[in-house]
């Protein structure tokens, strides 16, 4: 893989391609704005601080958000790089199943005039699965140290990453009076504590998903209905969240009704 044929100037983001075993240039970004992202101020407030830190050359985290599906983990990264590309910042998206090509993308952004985070989405490793040995070496370095350019910032539903068994916490002992963890969950955890920065998401109280609804129905003049609307919809779904408000956005957006 090279970045040949790549200008780093015009383009803001990537995503690798097992297929062509290259970086395809993302052309059509996702829009979404900063301000559009509600309910989740303390996450936007850590994440900006350690990005604005991370683009000024100063010492920063990789960053794990993790928690309840749709609350704004994917979304979130993807305003950062609407928010500050125009500072430097570029993107490249990795999936999960591809990251035992990543030493080698790192190593062709290393000595580029441009921060850069890897983005990794839904990230969480089965048993048996080894590519988490090559996110590690990333992260922390190895021989060689992790480059300076360079961050992860990965999504996932699984705080430590790793599937976690009660037969894990059974093989654990107590020796002189310690809790000594098993050699399983060490592994666990192990990964996991990589990241300097976490964030953790949960579901959205009532208040904070009518709110989320809100923003998006600005013109809306009698709330009410559009509340009750948007509740119905919610319990439907069985669980309230940034995503549900947006598909209730997507299902209702100019409806008479709400007119």
């Amino acid at each position: 893989m090279t970045e040949t044929g790549f200008d780093w100037q015009q383009i803001p983001a990537a995503v690798w391609r097992r297929h062509r075993s290259g970086l395809r240039a993302i052309r059509r970004l996702d829009p979404v704005r900063w301000a559009d992202l509600t309910g989740i101020d303390r996450q936007k407030q850590a994440l900006a601080r350690n990005t604005e830190r991370f683009l000024a050359g100063q010492p920063s985290n990789n960053a794990l958000l993790w928690g309840s599906r749709g609350t704004g983990k994917s979304s979130l990264i993807k305003a950062l790089l609407n928010r500050y590309q125009a500072d430097g910042l570029r993107m490249i998206e990795v999936d999960k199943d591809d990251l035992v090509n990543l030493p080698e993308i790192v190593d062709d952004i290393c000595e580029l005039p441009y921060r850069f985070v890897i983005f990794c989405d839904d990230l969480s490793f089965d048993v048996g699965e080894s590519g988490y040995k090559a996110l590690k070496s990333v992260l922390e370095g190895s021989l060689e140290l992790p480059p300076e350019n360079v961050r992860v910032y990965a999504t996932s539903n699984r705080r430590h990453l790793m599937p976690e068994f009660m037969s894990d916490n059974l093989k654990s002992e107590v020796r002189d009076g310690e809790l000594h963890p098993a050699e399983a969950i060490e592994e666990q955890v192990s990964l996991a504590d990589r990241f300097g920065l976490q964030l953790s998401f949960y579901p959205f109280s009532q208040d904070i998903y009518l709110q989320a609804v809100d923003a998006l129905f600005p013109e809306v003049a009698e709330r009410s209905q559009l509340h009750q609307e948007a509740v119905r919809f919610a319990t439907g779904k069985g669980v309230r969240n940034g995503r549900t408000a947006q598909q209730f956005y997507r299902q209702f957006a100019g409806d008479p009704r709400f007119g």
